[in-house]
């Protein structure tokens, strides 16, 4: 790939150092994924402009007239403090008539409201948990076709953020109580789906028309008999990851059927989103082999040593040839402006 221009849009408290000498796992855990980002495109060989965000978009418009950059790598995945603020900076981006990494903004909105993505993976007829949504302010009404065990979580935050061990409950009761908590902590609606128990599989998807998927990749407690779930601590707690013996490896013991037919569903969801650039789709496949969607993630972990690059790295697709594939498609993207 020729040397390109690339102006990297972090949030402002994420801009990461210039090193990593001298700082704590903590420290890095924080701006890993920028900083391998970053450092890895000058590595390549790239001019890259790092700006970071918080809540004025004059900056990009400057960086934009003045730097004049090949493609824009969107590392943001909030603005103004707001998760589902993604899509805006992506939208301003394609006013600025300015190319991107990652996802379109239709395909951000959609994706990032779970309760919406749900209804269209249902209308596709992709199987996914039966599901309800219990808004702020409103009384808890369990329908009759949800049946517990139960997963509540936040409609529309990512990253495991309000999700415990608790988030599985058994009883009315129970799911009065978490419904609430998602409210109070996050200050969003809840949802409420069918828990699907059996194994936790991630699958990574890349592309724009023509898509590509990475091998099936699985999240594994090593040390622990219990049932588990992908908790924040799990994601994010080193001690905890240790205390359980959290690991990630590509998915063993699955037939080239099931291979075959988990790339299409992952393919089917991501038309089915209007998703764009690359992607992570969450799954749970039961023992008797049925799988189902949980989500589709369209701001996977892009860090070096993270399941999206190391499924990648397993079909021969190096960290720097990721990289490469994400600017190009950024690039390559037929936005309406381009129409």
């Amino acid at each position: 790939m020729r040397q390109l221009r690339v102006l990297a849009l972090v949030s402002e408290n994420l801009v990461p150092p210039d090193s990593m000498e001298g700082k704590t796992d903590k420290e890095i855990d924080e701006w890993k994924t920028e900083y391998d980002v970053i450092t890895t495109l000058r590595e390549m060989g790239h001019s890259v402009e790092v700006l970071g965000l918080s809540d004025d978009l004059t900056p990009v418009r400057n960086s934009i007239v003045k730097f004049k950059p090949h493609v824009a790598f969107n590392l943001l995945e909030e603005f103004h403090g707001v998760v589902t603020y993604d899509h805006a900076i992506v939208s301003y981006l394609e006013l600025m008539r300015q190319p991107y990494t990652g996802c379109n903004p239709r395909g951000l909105m959609i994706s990032k409201d779970k309760a919406l993505s749900k209804k269209i993976l249902s209308y596709h007829r992709i199987p996914s948990p039966k599901f309800a949504v219990f808004p702020v302010g409103r009384k808890v009404v369990r329908p009759k076709k949800l049946g517990f065990p139960i997963f509540v979580k936040s409609v529309i935050d990512d990253a495991s953020l309000g999700i415990s061990q608790a988030s599985v409950v058994n009883d009315d009761h129970e799911l009065a109580d978490r419904v609430a908590f998602i409210h109070e902590h996050t200050m969003a609606d809840a949802l409420a789906e069918e828990y699907i128990a059996g194994r936790e599989l991630y699958v990574g998807v890349i592309g724009n028309d023509r898509l590509q998927t990475f091998p099936v990749w699985e999240l594994l407690f090593t040390k622990s008999e219990i049932p588990l779930i992908a908790t924040r601590k799990v994601k994010w707690d080193r001690n905890y990851q240790e205390k359980l013996g959290v690991e990630t490896s590509e998915a063993a013991n699955l037939s080239s059927t099931q291979l075959n037919q988990i790339a299409r569903i992952c393919k089917k969801v991501y038309k089915a989103l209007d998703m764009s650039g690359f992607a992570r789709m969450d799954l749970r496949m039961r023992d008797d082999g049925r799988v189902y969607v949980l989500e589709a993630n369209a701001n996977p972990n892009l860090a070096f040593g993270e399941d999206f690059a190391e499924s990648a790295e397993k079909i021969d697709i190096s960290y720097e040839d990721l990289l490469s594939k994400i600017l190009a498609l950024g690039m390559r993207y037929r936005a309406p402006w381009k129409i």
